[in-house]
């Protein structure tokens, strides 16, 4: 026999090959699975039908549009109290929110009375089963909502449905409302056109009254405090004698020529003394003429002694009396020297605080008068404030609503419904467990694959053998003849007689396969023996309806009946068969037991070949116990149903009792479904080319 195992290297590049995403692969598994991506796609589109027709409430949206007018001029400029908006893209980022904000949309429920209306209010709609079910679960925890939790939910619910946007390289807000009637849409849409602009002049109105109101009491304590500056300056005007600055400059002069004066008087006084010093100093005759120079002293000095001195007392008399009255004068001018330097100091200092207070009451009437301007100007502009925006269009009632958009559900629906199937038919295939080719069978299983078998196109087992029978050259009979070469040929110097049909699990098609098979060594002129070797279910039996024996093979194995009682010949088939019967024998011990052996052995001498049906190998033990007395064992598997697993631990039971497969059988392959999956021509059975060589 020939046997074919998977080698270390061999796993290797399996391994390797699993690594790897075959998109042509992928592509060709989503052909296949295109009944269900149509399923799939036809239900999600049907379900997106019934959404948008009977089950999604109809939206209608409404805009009002809105200009923010920043060049509209003022009647009186008051700047930073009545001033417009630049229009920066700050300010209408700030509008839009203004526009967005909870203050507004509440004004917008009161005036609408939203709160009474189911759209809005929850607390109106009766609630559904489910929320019955929780009402009911949670009954002592709830509490009824206040009526500000209410208003506060219901202008929530308003600005879900509320939506601003300014228009690019624009002073222009859209105002966009949803509602699931036209009517209330457009008039929600106006009614926050309207409150926005009302809260612009609202707004400026609260802001003059409060810049009225400071300045009228700043401008009674700035009048205030300009009496008290007038006052200052009329008491001191009072209290002080003043002159005028062109007096003072006068004074000053004098003070000027008054100290040149102190200085002539003191070197008077100081030529006087130097006299007067002189004169008492001198003791000759000589040195008082000399100090005296007095004409009338000249001439008495040669004359009169008494006279001479007489004279000269006089002169320093006289001398001394200058000197006193140089003095006196000297001290005279100092004191009016000084009395006018403290008059100018002190007239000076008055004259500086008078222009203090008088520049105080100046500038107090100064800063009064404005005030007293602005305050004029701000009460005449109250009353003709005008706000920094208009309605540019009211809200035009929709016809048609926006929502749900049908040809967008719909199309995302489909979307959805490809999506889905495409992954139904890739997780189904990332799941998929069996078989599609031979190839992948050998390299798995490490087993030569003999035989590709076509599925039959007969619903029941009658007509599976009548297909057989009557379609010598289809397709599945010529691939049972290569199997049936394949087996011959496994061993050349001694061909297998005795021949075991098993598989993993039941309804693999082992059954089908046999009996064709014995009909292909029948067809090259070789007595074949078919022996139903399940006889826990007596499957063969099905296939001959209305035929019934008595006698099986358990009754020619316990001695109850002799050969000749158990075997039928059908002269159509041309081969014989001996069926399976029900008994309370356990069939493993009958197939251990000496007599099976003899009845294989005798089988040899009689038959040219002899093929057991076994049981499935992973449900009983029979098909491993017979396989010990016969030549070759072919094991059956389901075309993408039997699992690898199975397979997989089928081979390895047969190794365990030390008895190989001799070959692998891929049975019902359905090679519509090989061309979708992209196998036909590549990897898998070449029988759908066969079309001029079968007749079907």
């Amino acid at each position: 026999m020939r046997m074919q195992m998977s080698t270390p290297v061999q796993k290797s590049n399996l391994n390797e090959q699993d690594d790897v995403i075959d998109l042509g692969q992928i592509l060709m598994s989503l052909r296949a699975g295109w009944k269900s991506i149509a399923i799939s796609f036809l239900v999600a589109v049907s379900l997106g039908f019934i959404y948008v027709l009977f089950v999604a409430t109809p939206i209608y949206t409404a805009k009002s549009v809105v200009v923010l007018d920043t060049r509209k001029p003022q009647v009186i400029d008051l700047e930073g109290m009545i001033g417009g908006l630049t229009g920066d893209s700050s300010e209408l980022n700030t509008e839009v929110e203004v526009l967005r904000s909870r203050g507004l949309a509440k004004k917008a429920v009161a005036e609408l009375e939203l709160i009474n209306d189911p759209e809005f209010n929850g607390a109106l709609v009766p609630p559904s089963i489910i929320g019955r079910i929780r009402g009911v679960l949670s009954a002592g925890e709830q509490t009824e909502p206040s009526a500000d939790e209410i208003e506060a939910n219901v202008v929530s619910a308003l600005l879900e449905h509320v939506s601003v946007r300014n228009v690019p390289s624009s002073y222009v807000f859209e105002i966009s409302v949803q509602s699931e009637s036209a009517e209330k849409a457009a008039r929600i849409a106006d009614k926050i056109a309207e409150l926005y602009t009302l809260s612009q002049i609202e707004t400026k109105f609260a802001s003059m009254e409060q810049a009225t109101a400071w300045l009228a009491n700043r401008v009674g304590e700035l009048k205030t405090e300009l009496e008290v500056a007038e006052e200052k300056v009329k008491t001191f005007n009072a209290q002080t004698t003043l002159i005028s600055s062109e007096a003072l400059a006068a004074m000053e002069i004098q003070l000027k020529d008054l100290r040149e004066r102190v200085e002539q008087s003191g070197a008077q006084v100081t030529s006087a003394q130097a006299r007067v010093d002189a004169l008492k100093a001198a003791q000759t005759p000589q040195e008082k003429r000399l100090a005296a120079s007095d004409t009338l002293l000249d001439q008495i000095a040669e004359e009169d002694s008494a006279a001479f001195n007489s004279r000269y007392s006089q002169v320093l008399a006289r001398a001394e009396l200058d000197l006193a009255r140089a003095s006196d004068q000297k001290t005279a001018l100092e004191r009016s020297l000084e009395n006018m330097t403290a008059q100018i100091a002190r007239q000076g200092d008055d004259m500086i605080t008078l222009q203090q207070l008088t520049r105080e009451a100046e500038a107090s009437r100064t800063l009064y008068e404005y005030f007293l301007s602005r305050l004029k100007e701000t009460s005449a502009q109250q009353g003709i404030q005008q706000a920094d925006s208009r309605l540019l269009s009211a809200a035009v009632v929709p016809t048609s609503p926006t929502a749900p958009r049908k040809s967008l559900v719909l199309a995302m629906c489909g979307i959805l419904g490809l999506m889905a199937g495409i992954g139904i038919v890739l997780l189904r295939e990332a799941m998929h467990n069996g078989y599609r080719t031979a190839r992948q069978l050998e390299e798995e299983a490490g087993v030569v694959v003999m035989g590709q078998i076509p599925l039959i196109p007969a619903k029941n087992r009658p007509d599976i053998l009548r297909y057989l029978l009557d379609k010598p050259t289809s397709a599945v009979m010529e691939s049972i003849r290569n199997l049936r070469t394949s087996v011959l040929l496994s061993n050349v110097d001694k061909p297998p007689q005795v021949i075991l049909m098993t598989s993993s699990i039941p309804e693999e098609g082992k059954t089908t396969n046999a009996l064709a098979l014995a009909l292909n060594f029948v067809g090259v002129g070789k007595s074949v023996l078919l022996v139903e070797g399940d006889i826990r279910r007596n499957v063969l039996a099905e296939y001959f309806p209305g035929e019934s024996k008595p006698k099986g093979l358990v009754s020619l194995l316990s001695g109850q009946a002799s050969l000749e009682d158990v075997i039928t010949r059908d002269e159509e088939l041309g081969f014989s068969r001996i069926m399976g019967e029900s008994s309370n024998i356990n069939a493993a011990d009958l197939f251990m037991s000496e007599a099976f052996q003899n009845f294989v052995a005798q089988m040899r001498e009689l038959f040219d070949y002899v093929i057991i049906d076994a049981p499935p190998v992973l449900v009983v033990p029979d098909a491993r116990i017979i396989a010990q007395s016969t030549d070759a064992v072919l094991f059956t598997v389901r075309w993408n149903q039997t699992s690898r697993g199975q397979v997989q631990e089928a081979v390895q039971m047969f190794e365990t009792v030390n008895r190989r497969i001799s070959g692998l059988v891929l049975s019902q392959i359905d090679n519509e479904e090989m061309k979708r999956y992209g196998y036909a021509g590549k990897h898998g059975s070449y029988g759908v080319y066969g079309a001029k060589y079968y007749t079907e």
